[in-house]
C-alpha cells in the first residue's frame, strides 16, 4: 500500500477555486460549494484524491494508491467534483464525483461506460429510458476529520452539505430526472447487520423490473426466516425501527449514507449489491432516486433553498419584473409538488391493498 500524498497547499487551492467555480451556499454552517474537474482545477484534484483515500482507508477501503484518482477523474470528458468548502478553515470537508447520462458512451455491447459498469448490468430500457436523464452520483467521502464529534456543528451538517450540493445540481441540469450512485459497505462491517440491510432495503425499495443486475450478486449469509422474523412490518418507518434496534444490538450502527439515502424518497430503486473487486472488496449497493418523488422536507431544505438563491439574483438583477413572476414560479412548484405526492400516496394505497 503507498503511502497518501502530503495536503496541497492552502494557497494553491484557493487559487484554483474561483468564483466561477463556486455553485452555492449550504444551508448550515456557511460552507460553500464548488464544482470542479481534473483538467480546470489539476491540484484541487489531487488534494480530493488524497482526501478520499485517506477516507475510504480510515473505514475499511481505499485504492492502496497514494491518491484515490482513477481514470474516470482525469479522461477528456471526465466525472465533475462536487466539493464543500470550509472557508474558515480553509479545507474541504466532503465531497461527491457526478456524470451526466447525456455524456456517457456506451461500449461495443450497448453498455454505458460507467465507474460503476463493471460490476452491474444495465439493461436496454434502463440505457433508453432512464439513463439520458440521469446523474451518476460516486465517490461521497466526508473527510475524517469532520466525521469526529469533535468538529462540532460542522461534522453535524457535513452530509447535509453535501446534499445542498446534490440539491443544486437538480436545478442546473432540468432536462435530469434521477440520480443514480451506489451504497457502500465495508468486509468489516458486521456480517448480519449487513445482511439484514440488505434484505430491508430490497423487502421496500426492491426493483421489480430488472433494470440492473449485479454480475456478481452479494451472498446473504444469515438465513431468511431469521431476518423475516425480526423485520415483521410492512410499513417503512416501522420496519425501519426493528432494523435500527436489531442493527443496534448487533454492536454497531447502521452507516450514515445508507440512512440518508433511505430517508430521501420513499420510492427509491434498490438494484441490489456486488462486490467491487477494485475497491477493497467493497460491497456496493446499486440505487436510483427520482427527484420528482423526493420527500418535500428535503426538496424545501436542499433544492427549493437554492432555488429561492436563483431567484433572488434575477429580483435583483429585473426587479421592474420580478414581482408577480417571482410568486407564479413559486406557487407552480408547490401545486406540482402536491399532485406528485398525492399520485405516490395513491399508488402506494393500491399495493397495500392487492397485498
Amino acid at each position: 500500500m503507498e503511502p497518501i500524498i502530503a495536503p496541497i497547499s492552502v494557497d494553491v487551492l484557493k487559487a484554483e477555486l474561483t468564483p466561477a467555480k463556486k455553485l452555492r451556499n449550504t444551508n448550515k454552517s456557511n460552507n460553500e460549494i464548488y464544482v470542479i474537474n481534473h483538467h480546470d482545477s489539476p491540484n484541487v484534484m489531487k488534494e480530493i484524491g488524497r482526501l478520499r483515500e485517506e477516507a475510504f482507508r480510515n473505514s475499511g477501503g481505499g485504492s492502496g494508491l497514494s491518491m484515490d484518482i482513477d481514470e474516470f477523474d482525469t479522461m477528456e470528458n471526465p466525472y465533475q467534483q462536487l466539493i464543500v468548502w470550509d472557508p474558515e478553515e480553509e479545507k474541504i470537508l466532503g465531497g461527491y464525483r457526478y456524470i451526466l447520462g447525456r455524456d456517457i458512451k456506451l461500449d461495443e455491447n450497448g453498455q454505458p461506460l460507467l465507474a460503476t459498469s463493471h460490476m452491474f448490468h444495465f439493461s436496454k430500457k434502463f440505457v433508453k429510458k432512464y439513463l439520458p436523464y440521469t446523474i451518476e452520483l460516486g465517490r461521497s467521502f466526508v473527510t475524517p476529520e469532520y466525521q469526529s464529534s469533535k468538529a462540532g456543528a460542522k461534522a453535524l451538517y457535513a452530509l447535509d452539505n453535501l446534499w445542498d450540493g446534490l440539491g443544486a445540481l437538480a436545478i442546473e441540469y432540468p432536462n435530469m430526472k434521477y440520480f443514480f450512485g451506489k451504497m457502500t459497505m465495508y468486509p468489516e462491517y458486521n456480517r448480519q447487520a449487513r445482511d439484514l440491510i440488505q434484505f430491508f432495503l430490497m423487502k421496500h425499495f426492491g426493483d421489480k423490473k430488472n433494470l440492473v443486475k449485479p454480475f456478481e450478486p452479494l451472498k446473504i449469509e444469515t438465513p431468511v426466516s431469521y431476518m423475516e422474523s425480526i423485520l415483521t412490518e410492512d410499513g417503512f418507518k416501522e420496519d425501519y425501527k426493528l432494523l435500527n434496534g436489531e442493527v443496534r444490538r448487533l454492536g454497531v450502527n447502521i452507516p450514515p449514507l445508507v440512512n440518508s439515502y433511505m430517508s430521501l424518497s420513499p420510492t427509491m430503486k434498490v438494484f441490489g449489491g456486488g462486490i467491487n473487486h477494485e475497491f477493497s472488496e467493497a460491497e456496493e449497493t446499486c440505487i436510483m432516486i427520482s427527484f420528482d418523488e423526493i420527500y418535500d422536507s428535503k426538496v424545501d431544505r436542499h433544492i427549493n433553498s437554492f432555488f429561492k438563491e436563483k431567484v433572488e439574483k434575477i429580483r435583483m438583477r429585473f426587479p421592474q419584473f420580478f414581482d408577480d413572476m417571482g410568486e407564479n414560479l413559486t406557487g407552480m412548484i408547490a401545486n406540482k409538488r402536491k399532485q406528485i405526492q398525492s399520485k405516490i400516496a395513491d399508488r402506494d394505497s393500491n399495493r397495500k391493498k392487492k397485498k
